[in-house]
């Protein structure tokens, strides 16, 4: 799979219900109380997207294949995590782990559910799970930087480069702002993603709300948004209460029902999943044919042999060519065939960068 986003946040704020929502299981316990969660769960779910359906009603496939998120349920942090208050050194080290993070917060009152710091207040626990990453990246990064800077003074010039990633990350995080703010530029996002630091992380909100501020949002979820926007960061509005309720319901037409009555255009798990994919910055490609419709997942920029790569290493390995149709020229013209007929089917070489929606063909020799 390869892409996964951790679901983080202080205990009792969600998490766990919303896990078990994303993946329809109960392989997440769910319960009023902290640390519920001790090892984190994986579960994998379908991003919503209708290109797959149409494709394959066109190709009258067999099989309908979505490609997919990886959501990894973590453990509430509570402050002091970085000196290992609660399980926190444990829990810190499965976030190093994931490529991004779903930061659920909590922006809803109920007095069965009791909050760790005994009120709710979306922007103190933001910050309180964000300072436990930035302390716990200072820690690590400062003993690494005593290394790297000996090497650099000896003349390494990778030792170098890395210094030079490293000094303002250190300079960031001890000005109380995560490392992510302190690079720009592709190269030095991947050669900060190489140090593996948690506040480094991509991050997406979700403002856990109550089944009536589902729709619109709250005060809570607002100050939420306000926050993230500040910051570059999107904030999505969900009820895990609702949905959990959804995961319950199989039918499709109950499901839209049950939405309509709450004044809900589609489930906010939807929207959750495709931000995700967003902030990862992926994109879908398809193969479709008689025997089954397939979506498959690459970032955004890959070429077209480690497109090939990710349905089979043998594809990347001997790729010669591959043929691209749009989607949009796959639909007007009734299929591949009809695009091919139409000359809107392009045979493309290995410079070629994957765009999203295309349908591809590879061919390779091994």
């Amino acid at each position: 799979m390869g892409f996964s986003c951790g679901i983080v946040g202080l205990p009792n704020v969600g998490k766990s219900t919303l896990f078990n929502a994303l993946t329809a299981t109960s392989a997440a316990q769910a319960a009023n109380y902290p640390f519920c969660t001790i090892e984190p769960n994986i579960g994998r779910v379908a991003v919503p997207d209708e290109r797959l359906a149409v494709c394959a009603r066109l190709a009258k496939s067999a099989k309908v294949i979505p490609t997919q998120l990886e959501f990894v349920d973590i453990a509430g942090l509570v402050r002091g995590a970085a000196r290992g208050e609660g399980l926190g050194n444990q829990f810190l080290g499965h976030i190093r782990e994931v490529d991004a993070i779903a930061h659920v917060v909590r922006c809803f009152e109920d007095g069965n559910v009791v909050h760790v710091e005994g009120t709710v207040d979306p922007i103190r626990d933001v910050d309180t799970v964000e300072t436990e990453l930035m302390l716990a990246d200072l820690e690590s990064l400062e003993r690494r930087a005593v290394a790297v800077q000996k090497r650099a003074r000896g003349g390494d010039k990778d030792a170098r480069a890395l210094s030079a990633i490293i000094d303002p990350v250190l300079a960031a995080l001890r000005a109380g702002e995560p490392a992510r703010t302190a690079v720009t530029g592709a190269e030095q996002r991947k050669q900060l993603a190489a140090l593996q630091l948690l506040s480094a992380k991509p991050v997406l909100y979700i403002a856990n709300a109550d089944e009536a501020s589902a729709a619109a949002g709250n005060a809570a979820s607002r100050r939420l948004a306000d926050y993230a926007a500040g910051r570059g960061a999107s904030v999505v509005v969900i009820s895990a209460a609702i949905e959990a309720e959804l995961a319950q319901l199989a039918d499709p037409s109950e499901r839209a029902e049950y939405l309509a009555a709450l004044g809900l255009a589609e489930a906010g798990l939807d929207r959750v999943v495709r931000a995700g994919y967003t902030l990862l910055d992926l994109i879908t490609f398809l193969t479709v044919g008689p025997k089954e419709a397939h979506a498959w997942t690459v970032e955004r920029g890959t070429k077209a042999p480690q497109a090939a790569g990710r349905i089979h290493s043998d594809f990347e390995k001997g790729f010669i060519r591959a043929e691209a149709i749009s989607y949009k020229d796959f639909v007007a013209y009734g299929g591949e065939q009809g695009a091919k007929d139409a000359g809107r089917m392009r045979l493309e070489g290995a410079d070629y960068v994957v765009r999203d929606g295309d349908i591809m063909h590879f061919r390779f020799n091994v």
